[in-house]
């Protein structure tokens, strides 16, 4: 029996963003019901939590006994794995299908579907963890840890708006996880800016980075992009999804890198 989204518990609803976003074995302990799914996107920033957290401890216990250009790379690694590199995908779908699928939204949605990854899905992906790369080993270790922690769970707050920003590209039945995502509530809209903008305000205040520019810049990026897609294909899809998310996200690193040296001119 077809259970309503709304007769869930909120708990359920976040399991089912844990088992959605990551690959680790949360279904073993618990299934919630298939409508959940519908609603992941409203815990995706407390995802992030989890996964920022564990990049982060990685990146900072093998920074302790490795060299550090090597515990970056192993923090990378780590949340590849735990995520099951499933925004990696996505950024790499995204490219092939905007790079190569010019203003037919048809067909940029039939390359963004195909399994096949393409010419810019292989340069995209090599420049941007080169980036992340560099931008994680260009800060010192604990500012690396914490701006983790501060940038994914805001990253993926800002990328959660598309959904009510714009409706699904394709079909539900077109749809790779077959679900849509519902468009959020005011009272989901409230709980998602919590889990987006706590990490990073706490990061804020103990780091004393101008908040107008680590808040404005990625909001600015996710606008962009945003624009970018609706231009092409009237929607979102999760591939789109996943890949405004870790550009967002880089964004947050890039502004803090230039922020800092900014600051160190004057």
């Amino acid at each position: 029996m077809e259970v309503n989204i709304d007769q869930t518990h909120w708990y359920d609803r976040i399991w089912a963003a844990l088992i959605f976003f990551t690959r680790l074995p949360f279904w073993r302990l618990h299934e919630p019901p298939k409508e959940c799914y519908k609603a992941v996107v409203e815990f995706w920033p407390l995802v992030g939590w989890l996964t920022g957290g564990i990049m982060a401890a990685t990146l900072w216990l093998g920074e302790q006994v490795l060299p550090y250009s090597i515990a970056v790379l192993l923090a990378i690694m780590m949340r590849l794995l735990v995520t099951g590199a499933l925004h990696e995908d996505g950024l790499a779908d995204f490219l092939d299908g905007f790079g190569g699928g010019g203003n037919n939204r048809q067909r940029i949605l039939d390359i963004m579907k195909d399994s096949h990854i393409g010419t810019y899905g292989v340069i995209g992906l090599i420049l941007y963890v080169l980036l992340l790369y560099f931008c994680l080993q260009s800060m010192p270790p604990q500012m690396a840890a914490l701006s983790i922690l501060a940038a994914d769970p805001y990253a993926k707050m800002l990328t959660a708006q598309m959904v009510s920003m714009m409706p699904y590209a394709r079909r539900e039945e077109e749809s790779k996880a077959k679900v849509i995502y519902r468009r959020l509530t005011v009272a989901s809209g409230i709980a998602l800016a919590v889990q987006g903008l706590l990490p990073i305000g706490l990061f804020i205040w103990y780091t004393g980075t101008a908040w107008e520019t680590l808040i404005f810049i990625p909001a600015l990026v996710m606008y962009f992009l945003y624009l970018l897609i609706w231009r092409k294909i009237q929607g979102y899809t999760g591939d789109c999804c996943g890949a405004v998310c870790l550009l967002v996200e880089l964004s947050v690193y890039l502004t803090l890198i230039a922020s800092s040296t900014l600051m160190a001119q004057i």
